[in-house]
């Protein structure tokens, strides 16, 4: 089956349409199909619809995703519960080790991101992995601060992402590696992306499948969670009426 590509972290401007749209053309260019955009958590259904529309137009699947930075276990729960239902890809950025272990252990959470680079705020060790096998999240690495980073900094974050990758695949973590980007210039093609996990501990075939297929899995299995007839897992309402 012939892979499809995807960035699930494309930081546009989705208020410049114009420039949002000649972005997203140099994208498909590229190769990408599935492109996943942070958005605000207020951002309603007609503005969603009227995305996909646009992205549509240029060969782009769009997922719509929103980035949560909760400040405690308790705030995480209660947005949770507002934006679930709102959109396709819900990422935890966690900042503090009581915010990272209850995103991972909570099933309604597909991302977990570790944006900090002060290497001892990290927190994705083997018990946060072993949290997140069981509530299905997946570890998101942007390759954003390795392309802007330089010297000793570029090297400490690889050291850091070659543990936190390992202690992944040891425990069944899905990897997703994302860009990142708000800047055309940092933009690069998907096997481009994927020889980028090579650096951090991913072979040619795991390099591959988190630049598509583990993101498709996400945005799959959250599409059929959304849909009007979606009752549970492997469940769904074929049809409602007297004659049934």
């Amino acid at each position: 089956m012939k892979r499809v590509f995807g960035d699930l972290h494309l930081r546009l401007d989705v208020k410049d349409r114009a420039e949002m749209v000649r972005v997203m053309r140099r994208v498909a260019a590229l190769g990408y199909g599935l492109v996943g955009v942070p958005l605000a958590a207020e951002t309603r259904g007609e503005e969603v619809g009227r995305l996909r529309e646009v992205f549509g137009g240029v060969g782009l699947d769009f997922v719509s995703r929103v980035d949560l930075r909760p400040r405690n276990a308790g705030e995480l729960v209660r947005v949770l519960r507002r934006v679930r239902r709102r959109f396709e890809v819900v990422c935890v950025l966690c900042e503090n080790k009581i915010v990272a272990r209850q995103a991972a252990r909570d099933r309604r959470v597909d991302l977990l991101s570790f944006p900090l680079l002060d290497f001892r705020r990290r927190f994705f060790d083997e018990a946060e992995a072993e949290l997140a096998s069981v509530g299905l999240s997946a570890l998101e690495v942007d390759v954003k601060p390795l392309l802007v980073l330089e010297g000793a900094a570029r090297v400490r974050l690889l050291s850091w992402l070659r543990r936190e990758i390992s202690v992944a695949r040891r425990f069944g973590v899905p990897v997703v590696v994302s860009s990142g980007v708000s800047a055309e210039l940092l933009l690069r093609k998907p096997r481009e992306m994927a020889a980028l996990g090579f650096l951090f501990g991913l072979d040619k075939v795991s390099g591959l499948d988190a630049v598509s297929r583990n993101a498709g899995a996400i945005v799959e299995r959250n599409r059929e969670k959304l849909s009007a007839g979606f009752v549970a897992p492997g469940i769904r309402v074929v049809k409602e009426g007297r004659d049934c």
